[in-house]
């Protein structure tokens, strides 16, 4: 009966909420003592590189005038993040369009691939999506000193504020400069785990309530009808994290370009 009872317990936790995060290791591999281990979430970002890719080469290879669905939505894709960039940073801004533009893409690819039943979620962990913030923080930190200089500083000077208050006011400027990395990855990695964590237990409770009263029954067509659209918020929630993340990343961008504050 104990025996049972365990086998009972592994079986729930294997299709538990939770289970849908686990990295698993497909090819295990160590370079100089370093566990580089090929897991499904680096299956899942170079599957995102390559449809990525051919997305991109399909949709611009046989341009037309009048174009089809392909070129049509890659053309929109560059439009909106082009007009984001413009809008937030300026035509300076438009010189980073390519950097800003791949991460929107990486991001919205991935974010979508974890909608498909029995994909893996890759930026519901924070340490992609703190990979990818940091990667951010540090180019933009690079640009505001390559074009300002040490003047760049003075980004942590906030202009009309007395002198008095400036022991307190800088180190805050500071420290929120430095957390930006962490506020920016916690966003992305908090909403897709949450919203796919949610997605799991409204499954199972359109199983438990189906099997209850019948898939025809009340209890079986709610259920799956606000699945659905639970399921469709879902889909938005990840179009707009991933345009999200864009845009922290543009206002951070024009802060480095034109230190407004």
């Amino acid at each position: 009966m104990a025996e049972t009872t365990e086998v009972a317990g592994h079986a729930a936790e294997a299709h538990g909420p939770m289970h849908q995060f686990e990295i698993k290791r497909l090819v295990p591999l160590e370079f100089m003592g370093y566990d580089i281990t090929f897991t499904n979430a680096s299956l899942m970002m170079i599957l995102a590189l390559v449809f990525i890719s051919l997305f991109l080469y399909f949709a611009m290879s046989r341009r037309a005038l009048v174009p089809g669905r392909i070129q049509s939505t890659a053309e929109m894709l560059y439009e909106y993040v082009a007009d984001m960039v413009r809008g937030s940073v300026g035509k300076e801004g438009m010189k980073y369009f390519p950097w800003i533009f791949t991460i929107f893409i990486f991001i919205l690819t991935l974010n979508m691939f974890g909608m498909v039943p029995g994909s893996f979620t890759v930026t519901s962990h924070i340490i992609v999506t703190f990979a990818l913030a940091a990667m951010v923080w540090i180019t933009v930190t690079l640009i505001g000193f390559a074009k300002h200089g040490l003047g760049y500083l003075k980004l942590f000077i906030p202009s009309g504020v007395p002198w008095w208050l400036m022991p307190v006011i800088v180190p805050i400027e500071i420290i929120s400069y430095l957390i930006r990395p962490i506020s920016h990855s916690v966003r992305l990695f908090a909403n897709m785990m949450a919203g796919h964590t949610m997605l799991k237990v409204f499954a199972g409770f359109v199983v438990g309530l189906g099997s209850l009263g019948g898939i025809a029954s009340l209890g079986g067509i709610a259920p799956i009808a606000f699945l659905i659209a639970f399921t469709g918020l879902e889909f938005l929630v990840a179009f707009l994290q991933a345009l999200i993340f864009t845009v922290l990343t543009c206002i951070y961008l024009n802060d480095a370009l034109h230190m407004h504050h």
